[in-house]
């Protein structure tokens, strides 16, 4: 016999839409034999009722059976062994097509009862948990829901239990509903073969014993025939009885497993740890969605990443469609409408950005590190299980400081790593000497700073966090005359990653070294969330001002800014070291590094940051200034005017028009 399909007990827990669609498959197939058994009890009824007709009863009861072989089954055409048996049965049907009226009793007792016995206890029960099923899931999904919108600020304890209580119960019962409801439809598969074939063959049997019919009738070949269905029939109820035990067994031993697999943010001692090497993830998520131009509204869906994207697949879809690209892609924790474990996906552009709600912390933090893991398009390498697990395990050695940046920077290329692996090891030994001897770049144990408040060493708290700007638009008249007296003002977006306290400002070396363990760190001590700024550039200071409340953060003189720098393949990250103006005689060389992410081209901002410099430089020297004015596009207000970058093409030839 060939095997039978099935739906797996495993994955009724975690209920997702592949196995939905499955099990809307096997729905369709209970459906269309419930459709095929009420057709063949009427049949077999007609028999039983026409007395006075039995040979059309017969006919019409073949012509039946042989209709099995066209049912459009929807997990299969059929069993080519029950649709032989059957037409099989047909021939022996139309023979038989002169019956008595003292047959009706045996086809009542071998024929009709158990056709009835199936389609009222083995359909029904179908049915009837089919119902059970989806009342547990809408319960379910109403108390996720209920879940879901649990404050974060203003946190009740006795409504948080309740509602985690209320989404273990639904769960549990979902669990139990479908588990039951699984087995039905596996049993189905077996119980549908036995169903078609028990009465026909209580019937033949019926009138061979009724009717002596004979030798002629009955032969020793057609004996063999029902000996062989008889058999068949055994070894299908054998197989129905072992899978049966064995489904029971697993339901047990699902049933039995620990109650906290319920709970949805489980964060006890015993649950696991976070795994940061993943390079796939899937599960349910909860997307924000604008339903107008302030409002929102959240949907629970199923998402899951292939390749470089992220996926999304409503419950019952056959596939899932795509949301965003995550190549290059950036992800971060942030606050969202009193909802806890939010992250924010942002393309490389800036332009597209989706917030989603994790269902607990080890899932918003598996997801985050999944996400991070492919933005850097590890998948892409030979290897990637393990270059994941490497860069992880070499993420604690990159936050102690080094005497030189070669070395670890190739930490940052993945695809690279593998290649570059062998040949580091072999000169481990050879380079231990010249690192040893080196001078760091940064200084040794300097903590590493994620907030941007902590490098505000020369600003000054009276005039900084005072100033505020016009909800509107509108600047005061400090501010005003300010902006108006300045040949230089640029606005860019940018996000601060941390700063470390350095040693020199002669090298972009120490920049790099910066951001490599400012990002290390960070992918260590889990910390995800990033502060947004408005980089102000100016001809006299750098200025970061926070967006929603136009508090000026920090400020950098120009004069105090002495090295800045891009990634030499990141372009979007972007460093700069600022001397401490207002620290005391000895520390009057105190450095900060300071590490930003950018939506724009870095290499434009330092050009405007050198541009600022230029012009502060300028202003003392009138003759000075006038020829860099003259250089220089200016707007209709006097102000230099930067709408683009030089192309490489148009910065040669300037420089030879300047060299003529």
């Amino acid at each position: 016999m060939p095997p039978v399909d099935k739906l797996l007990l495993e994955e009724a827990l975690q209920d997702s839409p592949q196995t939905r669609s499955l099990l809307s498959v096997f729905e369709e197939d209970a459906g269309t034999l419930t459709e095929y058994t009420n057709q063949l009890l009427q049949a077999m009824q007609r028999v039983y009722g026409a007395q006075n007709e039995m040979s059309i009863a017969t006919q019409q009861l073949s012509k039946q059976l042989l209709a099995y072989e066209k049912q459009d089954f929807a997990l299969s055409k059929g069993d080519d062994e029950v649709i032989s048996t059957l037409q099989r049965f047909a021939r022996v049907v139309n023979e038989l097509n002169s019956l008595h009226t003292e047959l009706a009793k045996q086809v009542a007792d071998t024929m009709i009862f158990p056709m009835i016995q199936f389609r009222e206890r083995d359909l029904t029960e179908v049915s009837t948990l089919k119902d059970l099923f989806l009342l547990a899931s809408n319960e379910h999904d109403a108390a996720m829901a209920k879940y879901s919108k649990l404050p974060k600020r203003r946190e009740n304890e006795k409504l948080k239990a309740e509602a985690v209580s209320e989404v273990a119960n639904a769960r549990k019962r979902q669990h139990q509903s479908s588990l039951q409801y699984f087995c039905a439809l596996n049993a189905l598969q077996y119980r549908k073969r036995v169903a078609m074939l028990d009465p026909l063959l209580g019937f033949t049997q019926g009138q061979i014993n009724f009717f002596k019919m004979g030798v002629e009738m009955f032969s020793k070949k057609l004996e063999e025939f029902l000996s062989s269905v008889a058999t068949m029939v055994q070894s299908i109820q054998g197989q129905l009885d072992t899978e049966a035990e064995n489904m029971r067994l697993a339901q047990q031993d699902l049933m039995l497993a620990n109650e906290s697999i319920y709970i949805p943010d489980n964060n006890t001692a015993t649950s696991k740890p976070a795994n940061r090497n993943l390079l796939q993830k899937a599960g349910y998520l909860n997307i924000r969605n604008k339903t107008g131009l302030v409002s929102t509204s959240w949907e629970r869906l199923y998402f899951f990443t292939q390749g470089g994207n992220l996926m999304c697949q409503p419950r019952g879809a056959v596939a899932g469609g795509l949301i965003l690209d995550l190549d290059n892609c950036s992800v971060m924790a942030v606050d969202c409408e009193d909802r806890r474990y939010c992250f924010q996906i942002t393309s490389p552009s800036g332009k597209t950005s989706i917030i989603l709600q994790a269902e607990g912390k080890q899932e918003y933090e598996e997801w985050i590190c999944t996400i991070n893991n492919i933005s850097r398009q590890i998948y892409l390498t030979d290897n990637p299980e393990a270059i994941a697990i490497r860069l992880n395990q070499t993420a604690v050695d990159a936050v102690t400081p080094m005497s030189t940046f070669q070395k670890k920077h190739e930490s940052f290329r993945p695809e690279r790593a593998v290649n570059d692996y062998t040949e580091a090891v072999s000169s481990e030994k050879c380079l231990t000497n010249a690192l040893e001897s080196a001078d760091p770049l940064v200084i040794p144990g300097t903590p590493i700073q994620f907030d941007l408040f902590t490098t505000r060493e020369d600003c000054d708290q009276d005039k900084s966090v005072s100033r505020r700007a016009n909800p509107f638009g509108e600047s005061d008249h400090d501010e005003a005359g300010t902006s108006e007296g300045l040949l230089l003002h640029q606005v860019f977006t940018v996000r601060f990653l941390g700063s470390i306290e350095a040693r020199t400002d002669q090298s972009d070396e120490l920049i790099y070294e910066t951001m490599r363990q400012v990002l290390a760190a960070r992918a260590i001590h889990n910390v995800f969330r990033m502060v947004e700024f408005q980089m102000v550039v100016t001809s006299r200071e750098l200025r970061f001002i926070d967006p929603q409340t136009q508090i000026t953060k920090a400020s950098f003189a120009l004069g105090d800014v002495t090295l800045y720098a891009t990634h030499q393949d990141n372009k979007r990250l972007i460093g700069f070291v600022a001397r401490a103006p207002d620290s005391d005689t000895e520390n009057k060389s105190l450095l900060n590094c300071c590490i930003f992410e950018t939506n724009d081209d870095g290499v434009k901002i330092c050009s405007i940051i050198d541009l600022g410099k230029k012009i502060n430089q300028a202003e003392r020297d009138p003759e000075a200034l006038a020829v860099l004015m003259k250089s220089i596009k200016l707007s209709a207000d006097g102000k230099f005017l930067l709408l683009r970058q030089q192309t490489d093409k148009e910065e040669a030839e300037e420089s030879l028009e300047s060299e003529a």
